[in-house]
């Protein structure tokens, strides 16, 4: 399903870890793609409020403590650094889509990096 809001369809997902070294692309790429998956499903279900939404949230939330296994495995991690861009990223979603008042911390509840 393509993305329709724009703003989200013209945003470099994970920029940063893109640009350093540390993180491996292919793995970086995969967090993207959750990124995008959760936009997917946002523009798909359309959240009505934030619990909804965080709902969702959580789903890529676990998504992404999986992930931090493959970026250990691949010699790097979601440390405090990568901990703030991604975190960025899950506010930067839910503003796109109209929900400017959501919490950072709920949106990555349950994150375990």
């Amino acid at each position: 399903m393509p993305i329709t809001n724009q703003q989200v369809a013209r945003h470099a997902f994970l920029r940063q870890m893109h640009d350093d070294s540390y993180f491996p692309g292919h793995v970086v790429g995969r967090g993207k793609a959750i990124l995008l998956r959760l936009c997917e499903r946002v523009e798909a279900e359309r959240p009505s409020d934030l619990e909804s939404l965080y709902a969702l949230t959580q789903a890529a939330t676990e998504e992404f403590n999986l992930l931090d296994r493959e970026f250990v495995a691949a010699g790097s991690g979601i440390e405090t650094v990568a901990r703030e861009w991604i975190c960025d990223e899950f506010c930067f979603v839910a503003s796109a889509y109209g929900f400017t008042e959501a919490n950072a911390e709920e949106l990555t509840a349950g994150r375990d990096w």
